[in-house]
């Protein structure tokens, strides 16, 4: 009875601590997918500061490009409502609106030697594309911290600890197709 006895105790230690390290491991992955997303929210924020700065300086150069600037600015206010919201679908689809927007303003800056030349511009188009590229980078590895949480919690026997605990998945921070497909930049310079 003693080996009896020393066996379940064996076992039960060892399913609890099984039990111990798989919601670690959860939590860690939990953990990740949030600071992941922290971390885009922050570059978010800071490209959308400098956005109504862009404008502003664009608008004393480009009076025939209205439509095009009020595309970014209307982008940018659907993405601040999207995040505000933790809209992740709705998120993914303003900004796609919005690197398209602000694709088509640059590209259509090349009208405007003055502006091009405008130190100011230079800069904050500088940074908006320094942004562009953080955000790229960040998407990226928030994406494959959401895929590892969203997998983690759904694969057996981790699933029993997930749904014991309540783990929830993360959505994945996608982009419009139209986002992924070139811009025609000869369609921008045609009237």
């Amino acid at each position: 009875m003693e080996i009896f006895g020393f066996v379940v105790l064996a076992l039960t230690a060892a399913a609890v601590i099984y039990v111990i390290v798989m919601y670690n491991r959860l939590v860690n992955l939990k953990h990740n997918a949030t600071k992941a997303w922290s971390n885009i929210d922050v570059l978010l924020k800071q490209r959308h500061d400098e956005l109504p700065k862009l404008v502003a300086t664009c608008k004393q150069y480009m009076q025939y490009e209205k439509d095009t600037l009020e595309r970014v600015i209307n982008a940018r206010s659907r993405a601040a409502h999207a995040r505000a919201a933790g809209d992740i679908g709705a998120l993914g689809a303003a900004e796609g609106a919005l690197r398209i927007g602000l694709g088509q303003l640059f590209a259509l800056a090349e009208d405007y030697p003055d502006l091009k030349a405008n130190e100011t511009f230079q800069h904050l188009q500088g940074r908006i594309t320094g942004l562009e590229n953080s955000i790229a980078d960040r998407r990226e590895f928030y994406n494959e911290s959401v895929n590892l949480n969203n997998i983690g919690i759904e694969e057996f026997p981790d699933v029993i600890v997930a749904r014991l605990f309540n783990f929830k998945s993360f959505q994945l921070l996608e982009f419009e197709q139209s986002e992924l497909a070139d811009v025609n930049i000869d369609g921008l310079f045609q009237s």
